[in-house]
């Protein structure tokens, strides 16, 4: 790898004191790059870079990249993304979550191509699938996961010690031929969202997290915002990581959880104010969800 990826390497270090990265070389020309970010958001500056592709996997918590449009695309667990260092030159990264885990494998297209792994020999992988199928014109791919993907990537993690660098190796070619076998249509890729869209699906979000009593359903907040309602579903999972559904049943159990622990309210009235007419569904949902009933959870 040039001097400028590594001088890039080593931002990361200097701009994260809270980041724990990893570099293994894995073939002339592949890097791989493990990061676990505890922040808000990372800003970095370097050349453009148009014959390095950076491949980021996101493992947990999520990434939010603001093109220059303005538009918003959301990296959740199992997306990944493609994209020239030309692509992502003073570019700012926001972490709604303020963390992220993930992985980035870099590739440097000249030098890959010149020393390719045995098994890529006389394929075209380096020299166009990448640059040309996948960063066109240095405009970045952003990918929406599935169960192969997912096979590839998380085998990256979780492997014996002795073992991790043949897995790395193994499921590197694995990744790469399977991008040059996938055929990139817009069904694979992420959707891009406008940023007035973004900032209404928060609004939406701080709704329903100060009216927990509430059940406002997907169709009343379609009319009030004016949004088609596939698309705030959408857009919301986009900008969360899951469904409305999903994601505001976390922040009423989570609620009712510090109300049994701070305050002496009954659970019929901590039902109520999480949105729950009865204590009989509530009592179901909590156990559910912290495998112990609200009466045990208060005691404890």
């Amino acid at each position: 790898m040039n001097d400028e990826l590594k001088k890039i390497q080593k931002d990361v270090a200097r701009f994260h004191q809270k980041v724990a990265s990893t570099v293994t070389p894995l073939y002339p020309g592949i890097e791989l790059c493990y990061l676990t970010f505890s922040t808000d958001s990372f800003s970095m500056r370097h050349n453009a870079i148009s014959h390095i592709i950076q491949i980021n996997y996101c493992k947990a918590g999520q990434i939010m990249w603001e093109m220059k449009n303005g538009n918003r695309i959301y990296l959740n667990p199992g997306d990944f993304s493609l994209h020239t260092m030309k692509a992502c030159t003073d570019s700012v990264l926001t972490f709604p979550n303020s963390m992220y885990q993930g992985l980035t494998i870099y590739i440097d297209l000249q030098e890959a191509s010149d020393n390719p792994p045995e098994l890529l020999k006389n394929s075209d992988i380096f020299e166009t699938v990448l640059p040309e199928k996948y960063c066109r014109d240095n405009s970045p791919a952003f990918l929406a996961g599935n169960e192969q993907t997912e096979s590839i990537f998380s085998a990256f993690y979780n492997q014996p010690e002795m073992l991790m660098l043949p897995y790395q190796k193994i499921k590197i070619l694995e990744l790469l031929l399977y991008l040059s076998k996938m055929e990139f249509t817009p069904q694979n890729k992420l959707t891009e969202y406008q940023f007035e869209l973004t900032e209404t699906i928060r609004k939406i979000h701080d709704q329903l997290l100060q009216h927990m009593e509430q059940r406002i359903t997907i169709e009343e907040l379609s009319k009030q915002y004016l949004i088609n309602p596939t698309t705030l579903k959408n857009a919301f999972k986009s900008v969360y990581g899951t469904s409305i559904a999903s994601h505001i049943k976390e922040h009423r159990m989570r609620q009712a959880a510090k109300m049994l622990k701070e305050t002496n309210k009954s659970i019929a009235e901590i039902a109520q104010s999480v949105g729950y007419d009865s204590q009989s569904k509530f009592t179901a949902a909590f156990k559910t969800y912290f495998e112990v009933l609200p009466k045990e959870y208060r005691k404890n």
